[in-house]
């Protein structure tokens, strides 16, 4: 599966669903994964494991 990440992005989808499914703090698995704990809520509150759109909402034509 080709994954189309942007270029700024410090997780993977695969890394979300680990995210998602672990029941240990948020600071550890922030420290396994090397990204930061607002990361972590990030993905813990998120429905799904894809990227948001990043196109503005309001585009200037």
């Amino acid at each position: 599966m080709l994954i189309s990440l942007h270029k700024q992005a410090t997780t993977t989808p695969k890394i979300r669903v680990a995210i998602q499914a672990s029941t240990e703090p948020g600071w550890m698995v922030a420290e396994r994964f090397g990204i930061s704990e607002q990361t972590v809520w990030k993905w813990r509150n998120r429905d799904s494991v894809h990227d948001r759109s990043h196109t503005a909402h309001r585009l200037q034509t």
